[in-house]
C-alpha cells in the first residue's frame, strides 16, 4: 500500500476552499427519486437508475427502502433529547478525532468559508465508542435506539452500493465486504447533527453558513431530514463557476443519498461528488433548531482505494478518511 496522497488531498481543498460565495438558487435540476421496492427483482433496472442519477447530478433519494418511519421518528426523537443534556454532560463523551466517534460542537471549520459551522453533532463509530456512550441514568435507551437504527441505514447503504458495484465490474458483494461491521477497523459512522437556532438579534443579518460548501469524505450518505427544517442545497461540479445551487427540501419518508469523494476515487471519477451546504434561513422562513441524521458508508481502514481503471494510486480507506478528518476539524 502506497503512503497518503497528500497532493490528492490539497488539491481537494484547494477546490473546497473556492465554494464559499452564495451564488444563485435554482430549481431547475431534478433530484430523482428512486424505489428500491423489490429489490432482488428489480436490482438492474435499480442500478441502471442509481448510475445515471449519481453520473448526472451525484444525488438522488429513495423511497420504499426498507426503514419504516416509526424508527427514523424514534432516532430523531432520541437525537433531540441527546442534544438536550447539559453541555457538561455531553462534554464527558467528546470527539475522538482519529476515531470519529463522540460529540463537538462548532468544531469543524470548512475549507470553503473558513469559519466554524454553526451546529453539534455526536459521531457513533461502532468500534471505538468505548467510553462514549451516555448512560441509561442520563438518556435511558440511546445507546440501542441509535445502534438500532445505525444498522438498518448499513442495510440500505449496502443495497446501493451492490449496485455501483455491479455497474463499475467489481463483484456484487465487493463493497459490502469493505464495509464489514463485524471488523475491528469498521469506520462507517451515523453521525447525529444539531444545528443551533438562529438568535433573535440576528434574523436580518445572517452572515455564517450553518455548513459550509463541502464534498462529503466517504462512499456514500444517507440523510434524514425532518419536515420544515430545511436549507440543504446542492450544486453539481459542471456548475461550480456559477454556483448555481438547487435546494433539496425535506421529506420524512426518503432518503437523500449523495456520492462522497472516496466512491468518486474508487470509480475512476466515474461517479462525482458533489459539494452541497446548509443555508441559513431567510426572513420569513423557520429560525428554530434544525436536526439530521447522516450515515456515512466509509470503507473499513484497511480496505484498498484502486479503481476499475487504476487511475489513481491505491490508498487505504483509513489513511484516505484520517486526511480529510484532519483538514476538516480543529482542536480535537
Amino acid at each position: 500500500m502506497k503512503q497518503p496522497d497528500h497532493a490528492g488531498a490539497l488539491a481537494e481543498l484547494h477546490r473546497e476552499s473556492r465554494m464559499g460565495a452564495f451564488g444563485s438558487e435554482t430549481r431547475q435540476r431534478e433530484i430523482r427519486r428512486i424505489d428500491l421496492s423489490d429489490y432482488a427483482r428489480r436490482k438492474p433496472q435499480i442500478a441502471d437508475a442509481l448510475w445515471q442519477a449519481s453520473v448526472d447530478v451525484g444525488f438522488f433519494q429513495l423511497s420504499n427502502h426498507g426503514i419504516d418511519l416509526a424508527s427514523v421518528r424514534n432516532a430523531f426523537a432520541m437525537t433531540e433529547r441527546f442534544f438536550a443534556l447539559p453541555e457538561a454532560i455531553k462534554a464527558r463523551y467528546p470527539l475522538q478525532k482519529a476515531n470519529n466517534a463522540g460529540w463537538e460542537s462548532r468544531a469543524q471549520v470548512r475549507p470553503s468559508t473558513g469559519t466554524p459551522d454553526q451546529k453539534e453533532s455526536y459521531q457513533i463509530t461502532r468500534p471505538h465508542m468505548d467510553r462514549l456512550w451516555p448512560g441509561d441514568d442520563e438518556l435511558e435507551g440511546f445507546r440501542d435506539t441509535m445502534l438500532a437504527f445505525e444498522a438498518q441505514c448499513w442495510e440500505v447503504g449496502m443495497k446501493v452500493l451492490s449496485c455501483f458495484a455491479d455497474k463499475l465490474g467489481f463483484a456484487s458483494d465487493f463493497f459490502t465486504r469493505a464495509h464489514d461491521p463485524r471488523a475491528p477497523d469498521y469506520q462507517s459512522t451515523l453521525r447525529l447533527l444539531h444545528y443551533y437556532a438562529i438568535p433573535a438579534g440576528l434574523h436580518g443579518r445572517l452572515g455564517l453558513w450553518r455548513a459550509g460548501a463541502h464534498t462529503d469524505f466517504d462512499c456514500l450518505t444517507l440523510l434524514f431530514q425532518r419536515p420544515g427544517q430545511g436549507g440543504l442545497q446542492v450544486c453539481p461540479g459542471r456548475e461550480m463557476a456559477a454556483q448555481a445551487w438547487t435546494p433539496i427540501d425535506p421529506v420524512e419518508d426518503v432518503i437523500t443519498c449523495n456520492i462522497g469523494d472516496m466512491l468518486m476515487r474508487w470509480s475512476d471519477d466515474q461517479l462525482p461528488s458533489n459539494f452541497h451546504r446548509v443555508r441559513n434561513p431567510a426572513p420569513g422562513e423557520y429560525m428554530g433548531p434544525r436536526y439530521s441524521l447522516a450515515f456515512f458508508c466509509q470503507a473499513n481502514r484497511g480496505a484498498r482505494i484502486e479503481g476499475p481503471a487504476r487511475k489513481y494510486p491505491p490508498i487505504s480507506a483509513g489513511d484516505y478518511l484520517q486526511q480529510r478528518v484532519n483538514a476538516n476539524f480543529k482542536g480535537y
